[in-house]
């Protein structure tokens, strides 16, 4: 009796551990599509005011969330490939914070208009440690444009590692670029480069 009881305990005690692993999860997987969703609704409301805002305003309210949203440490460190372990600390700061500024402009740049798109959340699928989240951005005329994002999770929070535009990697195109501006013509030029690109937005605006 006394082992067959503990048998029966055990049983109760593994199925309510793979509840609440499931849970956990789902809870996960939920926090993972929550991070992309916020970024969407905050697009959609700054497409919404773009004249309103200008450029400069679009940056501002969208700094906040770019920078919450997207592993900017980690997505450096692969987007400068092994050109990264010969940069000091400061130089590893400057190109993080500069990334993240261009990254927030392009998005203030390209988003400066509304004719009623939609964002949608089409899929999410988790794989180990990784979750993909599937969305899209639905035309006036019912084109669409796909997103994948690539999260993992950093601490108790999820963060964008890399964005597939219909298909392509952002985080590979833009690796391609730098490594080939660190080769010919080091890390100073390549920062160089990137404020070009911010000025560029900035004065198109």
């Amino acid at each position: 009796m006394m082992m067959n009881g503990y048998r029966a305990l055990t049983r109760v005690l593994i199925f309510a551990t793979v509840l609440v692993l499931g849970a956990d999860l789902q809870a996960g997987t939920a926090e993972a599509k929550s991070v992309v969703e916020k970024l969407h609704t905050t697009l959609l409301n700054v497409m919404k005011r773009a004249d309103a805002l200008g450029y400069s305003g679009r940056y501002d309210e969208l700094a906040r969330v770019v920078s919450a949203s997207f592993d900017f440490d980690t997505i450096g460190q692969q987007l400068l490939g092994r050109y990264w372990a010969g940069l000091n600390a400061d130089q590893r700061k400057l190109f993080v914070e500069t990334f993240t500024e261009l990254s927030t402009a392009t998005y203030a740049a390209r988003f400066d208009g509304f004719k009623n798109e939609t964002f949608r959340t089409v899929s999410q699928e988790t794989k180990g440690d990784w979750t993909i989240v599937t969305a899209e951005l639905v035309k006036s005329d019912g084109d669409t444009v796909q997103f994948k994002y690539i999260l993992k999770p950093e601490g108790e929070r999820w963060r964008i590692l890399n964005v597939f535009a219909d298909g392509v990697s952002e985080l590979a195109a833009r690796k391609a670029e730098y490594s080939t501006a660190m080769k010919d013509h080091g890390f100073d030029a390549l920062i160089a480069r990137l404020r070009d690109k911010i000025d560029h937005y900035a004065k198109g605006a």
